[in-house]
């Protein structure tokens, strides 16, 4: 019998008290193993530790992380490997925001060494290519994880730095693996325009839908075989207990906000639709307790909510707020506008709603702009929503323009989705 030591012990009684059964990582072997119809969620991370972690036995690890990287009971997953003999944690990558979050949007927390494990913590954010290739050599790992919670939604920055690891890793000839979580508002279907590569920046690399419905092991594949120069050697630990139609609150898991603007499960909901609102003069609702649930400007009242509301779109409701942002824009002004109350999520549309939402602000609001910056189309994906509101087409044409290269995208998609 292997002789445990002390911090193998502590490991060790931290796993039998969050995971329950003891499958491999491999989606076949576990679904052999466990009980028909169990509906625990798991998480990709529960599988590999309840494995004893045999898909990282002999290698360097560095893990690529943010405060979501949590146990079900919220303990982070650097501190529980960290404590494991059985895993070989060398490095920690820290996205935006950073690796234990201090960091606000557009912000990282630099290179450092953790206080709390004495690892190296390298910064990746708005790095790529060769440089970051650089970073994983000099770290010294052999492999790089992955395990970040998205919010579903392609200007969502986490799934870029997951695309730009993958790369980053090919180039330095190591090995990825990707722990997978659910997509919090679920993986029904893709909704909105797709990228033109002409347009690719950090929100938004390659030609995905605005909300993809995929989970980051789904994406992850895809981008492998669709995008990347070529393939890196690619590892994904799956759930067990996810459905597709499943939202968040299914998961029974601890919602950490992934970024300080995404402070709940309900704030993703909206997220795919409403953050078109950066592209404009208006405030996303920044600098408040409901950011993209809530949005508007000086000089705008009731009238948007009324004008909105006509429109009968399916699942949501809009009420007339006023609010005072602490920061970001308009800070520490009262501003009007609506916010978002959605009433029946299964069939609430978020994607059509922000389009309905900035072709009524344009209407009821002569203020109404765009960034100088048309950072619109970075988050649309080309011209063609902006120049159609501008030139007057309601909600409906708007979304009616892009079907064409959504099917397209929902038929590469389909090679890739690994949960009924």
């Amino acid at each position: 019998m292997r002789r445990l030591s002390r911090r193998s012990l502590l490991a060790a009684t931290t796993a039998a008290a969050a995971f329950s059964a003891n499958p491999p990582a491999t989606a076949a072997a576990v679904a052999a193993r466990e009980p028909k119809g169990a509906r625990r969620l798991r998480t990709g991370f529960e599988r590999l530790a309840a494995d004893g972690y045999t898909l990282l036995e002999g290698e360097r690890v560095g893990i690529v992380t943010n405060p979501t990287g949590i146990t079900r009971d919220v303990r982070h997953i650097v501190d529980v490997m960290h404590a494991d003999d059985r895993v070989n944690l060398v490095a920690v990558f820290g996205p935006e925001h950073g690796f234990r979050g201090t960091a606000q949007a557009g912000g990282s927390e630099g290179r450092y060494d953790d206080p709390a494990t004495g690892l190296p913590v390298y910064d990746t954010y708005l790095k790529s290519g060769q440089p970051l290739a650089d970073i994983f050599t000099a770290s010294g790992v052999d492999t790089v994880v992955f395990d970040i919670q998205d919010a579903g939604a392609r200007f969502y920055t986490y799934i870029w730095t997951l695309y730009d690891c993958m790369e980053a890793a090919r180039l330095a000839g190591k090995r990825f693996v990707v722990l997978d979580r659910p997509n919090p508002v679920t993986g029904r279907s893709a909704q909105g325009p797709v990228l033109h590569k002409e347009f690719a920046t950090f929100v938004g690399r390659e030609p995905i839908s605005q909300a993809h419905g995929m989970t980051v092991a789904e994406l992850a594949r895809l981008f492998n075989e669709e995008f990347l120069a070529a393939p890196v050697p690619l590892d994904t630990v799956l759930m067990s207990g996810w459905k597709r139609s499943d939202f968040y609150d299914a998961s029974g898991l601890p919602w950490v906000p992934p970024s300080p603007n995404m402070p709940t499960p309900d704030t993703a909901l909206v997220y795919s639709g409403t953050c078109l609102f950066e592209g404009t003069n208006l405030s996303e609702g920044r600098g408040t307790t409901r950011p993209f649930e809530l949005l508007g400007a000086e000089g705008i009242d009731r009238r948007w909510a009324a004008e909105a509301g006509q429109l009968g779109l399916p699942g949501v409701h809009f009420r007339e707020a006023y609010f005072a942002p602490t920061f970001s824009k308009f800070q520490g002004k009262t501003v009007g506008g609506v916010q978002i109350h959605v009433h029946d999520r299964a069939a609430y549309d978020p994607v059509r709603t922000g389009i309905a939402l900035l072709v009524t602000a344009k209407k009821v609001w002569s203020g109404f702009a765009w960034r100088s910056d048309n950072w619109i189309d970075k988050l649309t994906g080309s011209t063609q929503v902006r120049t159609m509101i501008d030139a007057g087409a309601g909600a409906d044409e708007v979304v009616a323009a892009w079907q064409g290269e959504l099917a397209a995208f929902r038929r590469v998609r389909g090679k890739y989705l690994l949960y009924r």
